[in-house]
C-alpha cells in the first residue's frame, strides 16, 4: 500500500537546518512535498527555493512589507505574509502535517506554539522553545495529541535509542558533546578567544549562533533542559560527556547495566530525514561509518570550571520558573554582543550568571510572563555592556 504524501512546512528554510531539511525533501520527492517556507531576511535564496520547490506561500519575517519583493513574488505566483503575523501564518496553516521548527533562539516558541494549537506534527531543531517554556509546551501538546519529534542529533539519537522500551526502564540519559574548538584549552587564556576561533567547529557546520553556544557548551545546556522537557526524565538522571569524535551521537543507559548508543558519521540529514519519515525510516545517501578505519573514540568529563554554561542550565531547570528563559535570552543577548566584537568570549557566561542571579524567579508563568522574563533578560545584559560592567 502507498504512503500518502506528507506535506512539509519548514520555517527558516533558508538557515542551515532548513536547508538541509531541503536536501531530504529532494531526496524523497515522492513522499514530501513543501507546503509553506519562510526566512528572516535572504530573499535571494528564498526565491531560488520558490522556483524548486513552489510553495503554497512563504513568510518573510524580518523586514517590512516592501512592493519590488511583492512583485518578485507575484510573479512567481506565491503568496507571501510579512513579519510576526507572517510567520505564525504559515506555522499553522490546515494543508500541512509537519511543521518543521528550524529557527533561531527564541522567535520559535510562539511558531511552535500556534502549530500544537493547529493539531500539527512538530520537527523540532529550535530547542529555545523547550528551553524557554518547556512545561507549557509539553502540556499543550499532551492537550492536542500533538507529536514533538526532535531534529537535533543528540535528542534524535535519544528518541532512537528509546524505541521499543519502557519509560521505566531509563536509568538515564547520556548526552555526548563535542567539546567544541576548545575543550582542551586553558581556562586562562579564554578572554583572548577571538570570533574567528569560536566560530571554527571542529565538526558540524552550523549557523553562528548554535556554532558559539557549542564553543561555550551552552549548546549542550541547552539541551540537557531540552531532553528533560522531551523525555520526561529528572535533571540529575540527565549526564554529559565529552565525545571529541562527534560518532556516538548520545545513549541510553537501563536499570539492568545495558548501554543504547545511536552512531554515525556528523551529518544533520540523518536525525532530519528521521524526523520526517518518523517512525519509518528511509535510504539516504549519505556518508558511511566505516568501523575498521575508526582510530579511536575518546570521552571526558566537561569542566565546569572552564564551560560554567553547563552549571547555568543544570541551576535555572532545578529553579524552574522563568529561570531558564532568562538564562536563554540573556545567553541570546550575550552571544550577539559576542559576535558584533562588543564583550569578549569569557563575558557569555559571566552576563548570563549575573541576569541568572539578578532575576526574581516567577513559578508557573504564563507565557506573557515567559515574554516579559525573555525581555528582561535582554535588556538587562545589554545594560550591563553599556555600563562597562563587562
Amino acid at each position: 500500500m502507498q504512503q500518502s504524501m506528507k506535506r512539509i512546512s519548514i520555517l527558516g528554510s533558508t538557515g542551515s537546518i532548513g536547508r538541509n531539511c531541503l536536501e531530504v525533501v529532494r531526496n524523497l520527492k515522492n513522499q514530501l512535498s513543501i507546503r509553506y517556507l519562510s526566512t528572516y531576511s535572504n530573499i535571494a535564496l528564498l526565491i531560488e527555493q520558490i522556483n524548486e520547490f513552489h510553495p503554497c506561500a512563504v513568510a518573510i519575517c524580518g523586514m517590512k512589507p516592501d512592493a519590488a519583493i511583492e512583485k518578485k513574488m507575484q510573479q512567481l505566483e506565491v503568496e507571501v505574509g510579512w513579519g510576526n503575523e507572517g510567520l505564525l501564518t504559515v506555522a499553522s496553516r490546515s494543508d500541512t502535517d509537519v511543521v518543521v521548527n528550524a529557527l533561531v533562539g527564541a522567535a520559535g516558541l510562539l511558531p511552535t506554539l500556534k502549530a500544537i494549537e493547529a493539531g500539527k506534527t512538530i520537527a523540532l531543531a529550535n530547542k529555545e522553545t523547550l528551553v524557554t517554556a518547556g512545561e507549557l509546551v509539553m502540556q499543550k501538546a499532551l492537550q492536542k495529541n500533538v507529536s514533538i519529534i526532535p531534529i537535533d542529533s543528540e535528542h534524535s539519537a535519544l528518541l532512537q535509542c528509546l524505541q521499543g522500551e519502557r519509560h521505566q526502564h531509563i536509568r538515564r540519559l547520556i548526552l555526548t558533546a563535542s567539546g567544541g574548538p576548545f575543550w582542551q584549552r586553558p581556562g586562562g587564556t579564554f578572554r583572548d578567544i577571538t570570533v574567528e576561533e569560536a566560530l571554527k567547529h571542529p565538526n558540524w557546520n552550523m549557523g553562528r549562533k548554535i556554532t558559539i553556544d557549542s564553543a561555550t557548551m551552552m549548546n549542550k545546556g541547552l539541551e540537557l533542559i531540552e531532553a528533560h522537557w522531551l523525555f520526561q526524565v529528572p535533571e540529575d538522571r540527565i549526564n554529559i560527556v565529552i565525545h571529541p569524535q562527534s560518532i556516538i551521537h548520545s545513549m541510553v543507559e537501563f536499570v539492568d547495566g545495558s548501554i543504547k548508543a545511536q552512531m554515525g558519521l556528523p551529518d544533520m540529514k540523518i536525525p532530519i530525514q528521521y524526523a520526517l519519515t518518523y517512525p519509518d525510516r528511509d535510504t539516504l545517501d549519505a556518508s558511511r561509518l566505516d568501523f575498521a578505519r575508526l582510530q579511536q573514540l575518546q570521552f571526558a568529563l566537561p569542566d565546569t570550571g572552564r564551560f560554567p554554561s553547563l552549571r547555568l542550565a543544570r541551576n535555572a531547570l532545578r529553579t524552574g520558573g522563568t529561570a531558564c528563559a532568562v538564562m536563554n535570552a540573556a545567553n541570546e543577548a550575550a552571544v550577539a554582543l559576542f559576535l558584533n566584537r562588543r564583550i569578549s568570549f569569557d563575558s557569555i557566561p559571566a552576563s548570563i550568571e549575573m541576569a541568572l542571579t539578578t532575576h526574581e524567579v516567577l513559578q508557573n508563568p504564563s507565557l506573557p510572563e515567559i515574554s516579559e522574563a525573555d525581555r528582561w533578560a535582554r535588556n538587562y545584559v545589554n545594560s550591563l555592556h553599556r555600563a562597562g560592567k563587562m
